[in-house]
């Protein structure tokens, strides 16, 4: 895919910025609405090393999203904050007007194709988002319609009282782009249309992409003024592009490269990934409970967690790991499980991704383990963009996979229902179970914090009692960043990256 956008408008915004350096110095603002210490943009473009291609030729509705957003090129009503809460983003503020009505109050912005933010532009983004096919992971299970109200209004309603819509419209997925993104049949384009701080001006196949500083960004002008971006999918590459230089900053450096980073180079922080084994329960072996509970019994997560991940993660205790701070306290023994038969040879398909590249290593120990047990277990390894098709319609008998559970919305529940419900849009496990369902609904339909978290445990737990899954890991993000660089975004949710304060 070969793409180029760059208005004359834009070029007449970059010579603006030009003529008004002196105040741009005095006068930016960063993200957090403090004023900046570095006495303004540094004029450099940052140099970026991503594991993951464009799935999905940028389409805001798939696994593409989160590549927009930690990019910084696209943006929700609403953002998340470090406790998870709902933040402004587009949105200034919001209120609820009853139980299935909500109104935000949007901000002065642009789209980087120059036209306004408006209520009817949003309203009919979020329509399009709602009859995407298949729906985006933060819609799971909602059902929801947006009008305009006034000049700066938005009025959304939901078919059911939904508690965290603020946090579901902070979703990568619901991005907002102008009416010119939709205008082709398909999926929308973020190029030109989007509203962050970073405007993509070519993509070269799976390869690279080229970003420029949108210099109309609501939140301030950017330090960066763009970001040269290099789809690098193996993971000691990445890891050698930050040491010689190559790069500013490298995600998802491998656990057995960590070691050769200089300290100054190697971040690490807390995140709410779980590495996961899916067993496919609609068909083949595993479509037997008690063979699911063989599996289950003949994996040792602690063996992982100091064989494969080097102390870089924690065992797989849930569907949430130590990143959620509340869940341990409120975790819920699983019940009514099946109990294991024996697998006498019985031979399985298992499926993983080289993206991250602890996974094929993670795979590989979990084949030896199921082995050991009496399965026999052929292994198959893609990149991602190659396996995911096949894993979501169900042709392996096994898959494992790097998860976040906060990812599309922010709200435990979110997860539950996109991944373990039978009409979840992500449910490698192809589980279609009544008693999850149910509970999971029930977490749906709960108001209050605590109440909603209690609610949440509850379900991880019938979940967790249909073998469906077997938690394995609870992972950190270790990421190369140059001794130069300042401003990297690492959050628990995986969500952001470079952000306007982000510089070298």
């Amino acid at each position: 895919m070969q793409v180029r956008h760059q208005s004359i408008k834009s070029r007449l915004r970059f010579l603006a910025a030009l003529a008004l350096a002196p105040c741009l110095a005095g006068c930016f603002v960063s993200p957090g609405g403090e004023p900046s210490s570095q006495g303004g943009p540094s004029g450099s473009r940052l140099r970026v090393a991503l594991a993951f291609p464009p799935a999905e030729n940028l389409s805001p509705y798939g696994a593409d999203a989160t590549l927009l957003s930690r990019l910084g090129v696209t943006e929700g009503l609403t953002a998340l904050d470090a406790n998870g809460a709902a933040a402004p983003a587009l949105a200034r503020s919001w209120h609820r007007e009853d139980d299935r009505t909500w109104r935000f109050t949007l901000r002065e912005a642009t789209f980087q194709d120059g036209t306004d933010v408006t209520p009817a532009a949003v309203a009919a983004a979020l329509t399009h988002a709602t009859r995407a096919e298949p729906a985006p992971a933060a819609l799971a299970g909602v059902t929801l319609g947006a009008k305009a109200d006034g000049e700066r209004g938005i009025r959304i309603t939901t078919r059911e009282p939904d508690p965290v819509l603020p946090m579901r419209l902070a979703g990568p997925s619901l991005a907002i782009l102008s009416p010119k993104a939709y205008r082709k049949k398909g999926s929308p384009t973020p190029v030109g249309t989007a509203t962050g701080p970073f405007e993509i001006t070519e993509v070269s196949g799976g390869g690279s992409a080229t970003l420029d500083r949108y210099d109309d960004y609501w939140d301030g002008l950017a330090h960066a003024t763009g970001i040269d971006v290099r789809f690098v999918k193996d993971g000691t590459a990445r890891a050698n592009a930050v040491r010689t230089g190559d790069v500013d900053i490298a995600e998802a450096i491998p656990v057995a490269q960590a070691a050769t980073l200089d300290k100054a180079t190697l971040k690490e922080a807390g995140t709410t990934r779980t590495t996961s084994l899916q067993l496919n329960t609609e068909s083949g072996p595993f479509k037997d409970p008690e063979l699911r509970a063989a599996a289950r019994t003949a994996i040792a997560p602690s063996a992982l967690v100091k064989g494969v991940f080097e102390g870089y993660a924690d065992p797989g205790a849930g569907l949430f790991g130590p990143a959620v701070t509340w869940a341990e306290s409120k975790r819920v023994e699983p019940a009514g499980r099946a109990e294991p038969a024996r697998p006498d040879g019985t031979s399985i398909t298992l499926a993983t991704y080289d993206n991250r590249p602890e996974l094929p290593e993670v795979a590989q120990v979990v084949q030896q383990q199921l082995r050991k047990a009496g399965f026999a277990v052929k292994l198959e390894v893609r990149e991602y963009s190659r396996l995911e098709s096949d894993a979501l319609a169900g042709k392996f008998d096994a898959f494992i996979g790097a998860r976040n559970s906060l990812l599309d919305t922010g709200d435990p529940v979110g997860v539950l229902g996109s991944d373990y419900t039978c009409d979840g849009g992500y449910n490698l496990a192809r589980l279609c179970d009544e008693k999850t369902d149910r509970a999971v609904a029930e977490a749906v339909g709960t108001d209050g914090t605590g109440e909603r978290q209690d609610a949440a445990m509850a379900a991880e737990a019938a979940i967790l009692g249909t073998d469906a899954v077997v938690p394995l890991a609870h992972q950190r993000i270790i990421a190369g960043v140059s001794a130069k660089v300042r401003g990297v975004l690492l959050d628990p949710y995986e969500r952001t990256l470079v952000g306007t304060g982000t510089r070298r």
